[in-house]
């Protein structure tokens, strides 16, 4: 049985016909341990000398983009990471100056610590971080995970927190944009309730579905519903919901239309698995991403991973996956051409591939412990979904 939140991210089926252990995950961070990996050539990168200030965050109970702002107000520095990562964890992660040989002292508060660990040349970005590496107790499961050996069979799915979790919403205001529905991409954000948030959280955002009473209730919502303010604030003085909308940071808006993005591709994977599909191997006509992630067509004998288009307006058809997208798109009522958005055209996107199977390496497991490295983007929560079947994954911890 698929829960209902998978179906809502557009994941309708599992990689595995494994049974399934049950139990909790993030019971307490200190079970969630993430470490952010970078290459080789970055690694080597980092000296002792002059150049941009290069860090280690270590942090709990704190995500990465709230770190940075307590940084920078304590501080007074910017600091970018290559990475987001959630506050349900212990995770470790590298942060970098933006400007050259401004460096601050190591320090440590209580819920992060900050460590200098040289300079480079240029500023690190994402494209520097290979991956993360994961160490994962799994709590209250009916077995060890032993049985478990199916973590090169799963499909490279997007995971929870992409949408939102306990909120499922991120990607459903992305598709209000696309349309140019501004006024409903409002209200999603002010407004959309969910069984998994919290009894308060959905109580004022029940309240929030009076238009006519915005200003009564802007004082009552939580600091942690910092966009919510941003668009409620934006509604009361202008009453324009185009620029309460564009009132939001870029880069939130711009990952509104990636959910979207994502659930297309969530649904595409589950239909084309569903339909007999092979997702795990390459063969003639298929686009691939080779090891050193460069795309391009399948060639007999090179080291290629299976790819699948990720929908833009350059949305590339001439794949055997065209079938089943162009049937969801149909679904959906929206076309390639309208992820190009002319009143907005900042947070246009012109798709791309993203890989069919994850890319699991030093996977173990010991009783109810496991490690295992993923290639960046994809999610730690998918394999453990395959390892536990959980029928509830937000009382599950995910």
């Amino acid at each position: 049985m698929i829960p209902d939140l998978d179906s809502q991210i557009g994941i309708s089926v599992y990689s595995t016909d494994f049974s399934g252990i049950g139990g909790n995950i993030r019971d307490i961070p200190e079970n969630f341990h993430v470490s952010e990996q970078i290459s080789e050539k970055s690694q080597k990168s980092i000296n002792n000398k002059d150049g941009y200030a290069v860090y280690k965050l270590k942090k709990k109970r704190i995500d990465t983009n709230h770190t940075l702002s307590d940084i920078f107000r304590k501080k007074g520095i910017r600091l970018k990471s290559l990475g987001l990562k959630d506050a349900s964890a212990v995770t470790e992660q590298f942060v970098c100056s933006g400007n050259k040989n401004k460096a601050i002292d190591n320090f440590t508060t209580e819920k992060y610590s900050l460590e200098h660990v040289g300079y480079v040349k240029k500023p690190l970005s994402k494209k520097d971080m290979i991956g993360n590496h994961f160490k994962i107790k799994i709590s209250n499961c009916t077995e060890d995970l032993s049985s478990f050996t199916d973590y090169q069979k799963i499909l490279n799915f997007y995971g929870y927190q992409r949408f939102g979790s306990k909120r499922p919403v991120t990607h459903l205001i992305g598709k209000a944009i696309i349309q140019k529905d501004f006024s409903k991409a409002v209200d999603l954000i002010l407004a959309f309730t969910s069984d998994s948030d919290s009894k308060e959280n959905n109580e004022i955002r029940e309240k929030l579905l009076d238009r006519e009473n915005y200003e009564k209730y802007l004082d009552s919502i939580p600091f942690q519903m910092d966009i919510e303010r941003i668009v409620l604030k934006e509604m009361i003085q202008h009453g324009d919901s185009f620029k309460a909308i564009r009132a939001i940071p870029l880069s939130l808006r711009r990952f509104y239309i990636q959910a979207y993005q994502s659930f297309i591709f969530n649904q595409s994977l589950s239909l084309s698995f569903s339909d007999g599909e092979d997702l795990f191997h390459a063969k003639t006509g298929d686009v691939c991403f080779d090891f050193k992630g460069i795309i391009g067509k399948f060639v007999t004998g090179l080291d290629q991973k299976l790819a699948l288009p990720f929908v833009g307006y350059s949305y590339y058809k001439k794949t055997r996956f065209d079938y089943h997208i162009s049937k969801i798109l149909y679904q959906e009522e929206i076309s390639p051409k309208d992820f190009f958005i002319k009143e907005m055209q900042e947070v246009s996107n012109e798709g791309g591939f993203r890989q069919a199977a994850i890319h699991c390496t030093s996977y173990s497991s010991d009783g109810n412990m496991v490690e295992f490295s993923l290639s960046r983007g994809s999610f730690a929560t998918i394999i453990l979904r395959e390892i536990m079947k959980p029928s509830n994954p937000i009382s599950a911890g995910f």
